[in-house]
């Protein structure tokens, strides 16, 4: 998979290289996305914009030139907004996308600092307390706090302090817990427990006030889309054949690129803006398809789409005969998408059910290895103990280390270790501090009791969290495979009952009297609205998923899934019923 992924980046690279060096200027760009670029490892910006202007300038000379040619004006407009877009694209996207990376490295602060105090609490020695922390994670923050503290050897430093001024500006509390970590180190023991315990507490009041913040600041924005995006343009299609009585014509032409091309994308543009903006305090579990948990299941959902499309399209004939192609897009797409992605779900329901387990199960190691208890004997005896797939994972490493003869780290982490194949960060640092405590001994216990507690206190926060987001998240699912396409649905069958001007022009190619009505009939208009209705469910699906669980393709691939078929549904429900009733 990584491979794969670097290949298919060095063969943009090269593409954008290729494609700039033939532009004959070089533009002109600022620091801020040069930066960007050199961040993302993407192609130099001077390239990057000067194959867009090459490409967007012959994406609008081409269709002008066709549009002059067949007399479209609509097709000039797509060719100099698709231009357009392309280079606004190049000069703004690297700058979000570096700001989204960034946010979702932030992400694993909480995890980072509590590694970072556990090994402060076991010796006061701030320098061994970060390489710890940089050492034993495999994130974007850890690399980076392992880079700053590579840099201090040698001087007097350890390199905390420059790691929090670097992502103070993203994350203003990482300079907080970094502050009240160094303070902590040079105090005596009881003092260096409490300054440890403040460093946590800020790190999860940091969390908590930036998602609470978020929470309220996109309330305006998602009620400006819902209204703009999606009820308003769905409401007006009703009223279209009563607009035609004041001279106002809209042809087919264009209203396929008003509804299927230009509001979806404005659509995307706005939830990119808002995804963008998202404090991405608890990143989802990363299930990849080369997981040995996922089958490979390409093949089969593509052949369960085209049978479910064919199914669905030929039984919708009977009953609406132009929705068939919608029909057979959206519930085969749905059908798809849910039996590719189910395997993946399941996985994370798992993981998300050992995670809920990691707070118990490390205060009860913690307890009896403070005790005096070994922690290999501690995890056996607590996972007798631990209900559920926590407790499980613990006796699964704890046999394992037992049967093989092998030290806790290599039980957890090693060739057959229990948490090698799951994709967990919080359960795999809980397995970095059960190897830790096994070299320390009891003075780790009460370290991992504090790193539990620490954890109960982070998952009330991230549920405190999504539940807050939950309230206006829902209202976006909603209207994507609901209320949307049963609007969408009723404004469709309202233009069969309100006749058009038959002295008017318009129709799709600006035609006049029968045809001008034929092209506002429901047969002509309903395939437009149609795919805007699943694009919709899609993208505000994909919107509402990712604002409230983060950005997982798996998980938005299932939750897209479910609302096509739904959306589907409402709306062809809604084509028939009104058409019936009014």
């Amino acid at each position: 998979m990584v491979a794969r992924s670097s290949d298919g980046r060095e063969q943009f690279a090269r593409l954008v290289e290729r494609v700039g060096a033939s532009w004959p200027r070089t533009p002109a760009v600022d620091g801020a996305l040069r930066d960007a670029c050199e961040e993302l490892d993407w192609p130099a910006a001077p390239q990057l914009v000067a194959a867009s202007e090459a490409i967007g300038s012959l994406i609008v000379v081409a269709g002008t030139l066709t549009a002059v040619a067949i007399g479209a004006v609509t097709l000039l407009s797509l060719a100099v907004v698709l231009g357009t877009g392309l280079l606004l694209a190049a000069r703004n996207a690297p700058i979000a996308a570096a700001a989204l990376s960034r946010t979702r490295a932030v992400g694993d602060a909480p995890g980072l600092f509590g590694r970072l105090t556990l090994r402060l609490r076991v010796e006061p020695s701030l320098e061994r307390a970060v390489a710890f922390a940089g050492r034993s994670g495999d994130d974007d923050l850890a690399n980076s706090l392992r880079e700053h503290a590579r840099d201090a050897r040698g001087t007097p430093g350890s390199g905390l302090a420059s790691f929090a001024a670097a992502w103070g500006e993203t994350a203003p509390e990482i300079e907080r817990a970094a502050a009240l970590v160094a303070d902590a180190a040079d105090a005596p023991a009881d003092a260096r427990e409490r300054g440890c315990e403040r460093a946590l507490s800020a790190v999860r009041s940091g969390v908590e006030e930036r998602a609470a913040s978020f929470a309220g600041e996109i309330r305006a924005p998602l009620t400006g889309l819902y209204a703009f995006g999606v009820l308003l343009p769905l409401a007006l299609v009703g009223v279209l054949p009563a607009a035609r009585l004041t001279g106002v014509n809209v042809g087919l032409g264009t209203l396929t690129v008003l509804y299927d091309l230009l509001l979806p994308t404005g659509l995307l543009v706005a939830s990119g803006w808002l995804l963008a903006r998202r404090p991405v305090s608890f990143p989802p579990p990363e299930v990849d398809s080369d997981h040995p948990a996922v089958p490979d299941r390409r093949r089969s959902a593509a052949a369960l789409g085209v049978f479910v499309a064919v199914a669905t399209g030929a039984g919708c004939l009977f009953v609406l005969p132009w929705a068939a192609s919608i029909v057979a897009v959206g519930a085969g797409s749905g059908a798809a998408l849910l039996w590719l992605f189910a395997p993946a779900r399941e996985l994370r329901r798992e993981v998300r059910e050992i995670e809920s387990g990691l707070p118990d199960a490390l205060a009860l190691v913690g307890r009896r290895v403070a005790g005096g208890t070994a922690v290999e004997r501690a995890l056996a005896e607590t996972a007798a103990e631990l209900p559920g797939d926590a407790g499980d994972l613990l006796a699964d490493a704890a046999e394992r280390g037992e049967r093989l003869g092998v030290p806790v780290e290599k039980a957890f982490f090693g060739r057959f270790g229990a948490l090698r194949d799951v994709p967990s960060p919080r359960a795999r640092d809980a397995g970095r501090l059960f190897a830790l405590a096994a070299t320390e001994g009891a003075p780790a216990g009460e370290a991992l009791v504090a790193v539990g507690d620490h954890l109960r206190e982070l998952a009330r926060v991230e549920r405190e969290a999504r539940r807050e987001l939950a309230t206006i998240t829902g209202t976006l699912s909603n209207t994507a495979a609901l209320f949307g396409p049963l609007v969408g649905g009723v404004s469709v069958a309202m233009v069969g009952r309100i006749p058009a001007d038959a002295g008017g022009t318009g129709g799709a190619l600006g035609g006049s009297g029968a045809s001008a009505s034929a092209a506002l009939a429901p047969a002509s208009i309903g395939p437009i609205v149609g795919v805007y209705v699943l694009l919709l469910a899609a993208t505000l699906t994909g919107l509402a998923t990712a604002l409230e669980r983060g950005i997982d393709r798996s998980l938005l691939g299932y939750r897209v899934g479910l609302a096509l078929p739904t959306a589907t549904a409402a709306y062809v429900a809604a084509v028939v019923a009104g058409g019936t009733l009014l």
